[in-house]
């Protein structure tokens, strides 16, 4: 391969206590407390308590540059129903069209992110028909929902089970979650896209770490790039991966023939202080064609998306040449506040923009700018109702 040298740039409770002082379980438990089913707590379950602190995923914040990318977003959350009182809905369980003012009527996508493990997680039916019910009424009419990460599908996978020997990423989810979220957005009138979080990284809370490991399945080096997490990057030219994301990817939209979308992000990169200074940019590009090819062969009405660091940045820092990937629609991340001005050249030629929670002082602007086609909410906090909530007390002010 061809090299470049780049640029700089209860009882149960006293029981677990007692187990938490052994050596080495205490970094491993203690993260992951808030994970504890209450119930199986009070039960008295040891075993059930000690089985759900050990296969769920440490609660990381979801790392992110600081040159590009917001705040971390916690993977934690309740199962509840929307804390905000339940929308009105007609005889046919539709709940009104809210009263947006024209200048985001006309956005095409009014997006939010909810990350993998935000709804799946011990969630009922009605739960998920509720929460996809609330983002409507507050506005949202897109919802971009985590299927996808750390090397794992938030489904049961044939693919991963024969390739890996597990169905999917540990999760207590009902098989059916995404098929309830698609039908009640439909229904609805909103679009579902899939997104494929966390890309071709992982991190030693991987359930296939130490397998990727034994297979040589990682580059060298370890990608320091998002604070707080180490990640190890998957060699997309290694045929055993290549074939795995592309058979996971054709998989995923035949399972679920009416997705809208499949989005994939700035987690499908090299970054440019990985030893070696090894240019990969064909390589990434082959790879992401691939996946493309896949997807569509498997099902044509599917849209194939990115949403990115702008394109000299993604090809320029992360190997990332999106532009040539052939994708059905781009929007461009902004998520550094201090470069906002110079990064709209790029989210006016494109498919629109991500934005945090924390910059929604940028509502306005982005309102009333027509060449602005979609607005992308990314919930830095890890509380997607909560975000949505200020969306829709800043738009109904009606001061857009």
């Amino acid at each position: 391969m061809a090299a470049k040298k780049k640029k700089s740039g209860c009882g149960c409770l006293s029981s677990l206590m007692l187990l938490t002082a052994v050596g080495g379980f205490w970094g491993v438990i203690v993260p992951r407390l808030d994970r504890v089913n209450v119930q199986t707590a009070s039960n008295g379950d040891v075993i059930g308590v000690i089985t759900e602190l050990m296969t769920s995923p440490q609660a990381a914040p979801r790392p992110r540059p600081v040159l590009v990318t917001p705040p971390a977003a916690s993977a934690s959350t309740t199962n509840a129903s929307p804390a905000s009182t339940l929308p009105t809905v007609n005889e046919s369980g539709i709940v009104p069209e809210p009263a947006l003012p024209e200048q985001w009527a006309n956005k095409a996508f009014r997006g939010i992110y909810i990350s993998r493990y935000q709804i799946t997680n011990r969630a009922s039916e009605q739960m998920i028909r509720d929460r996809v019910r609330h983002y409507k009424a507050h506005g949202i009419n897109t919802i971009i929902h985590g299927v996808w990460g750390n090397g794992c599908t938030m489904y049961k996978s044939d693919v991963m089970r024969t390739t890996l020997g597990y169905s999917s990423c540990p999760n207590l989810f009902q098989d059916p979650w995404l098929d309830w979220m698609i039908d009640e957005a439909h229904k609805q009138g909103m679009e579902v896209h899939a997104y494929f979080e966390k890309g071709i990284k992982l991190d030693e809370n991987s359930p296939i770490f130490d397998l990727a490991t034994n297979k040589g399945w990682f580059v060298p080096g370890i990608d320091k790039t998002y604070p707080g997490v180490d990640h190890y990057i998957l060699d997309v030219e290694n045929p055993e991966v290549a074939k795995y994301f592309k058979e996971i990817s054709a998989e995923f939209v035949q399972r679920y023939p009416t997705i809208d979308a499949v989005q994939w992000d700035d987690y499908v990169g090299y970054h440019e202080e990985l030893p070696g200074e090894e240019d990969r940019t064909a390589q990434l590009t082959k790879f992401m064609l691939d996946i493309r090819q896949a997807v569509k062969q498997a099902n044509p009405n599917v849209s194939f998306d990115v949403c990115h660091h702008n394109p000299y940045w993604g090809k320029r820092y992360f190997d990332a040449d999106w532009a040539n990937w052939q994708v059905d629609r781009a929007f461009i991340q902004v998520y550094n506040d201090d470069n906002f001005d110079e990064e709209m050249g790029y989210v006016q030629q494109h498919s629109g923009i991500a934005i945090s929670d924390s910059q929604f002082g940028r509502l306005e602007a982005l309102a009333n700018n027509p060449n602005v086609g979609s607005v992308l909410l990314f919930p830095s906090d890890g509380n997607p109702e909560a975000t949505a909530a200020r969306f829709k007390e800043i738009w109904s002010r009606n001061a857009l």
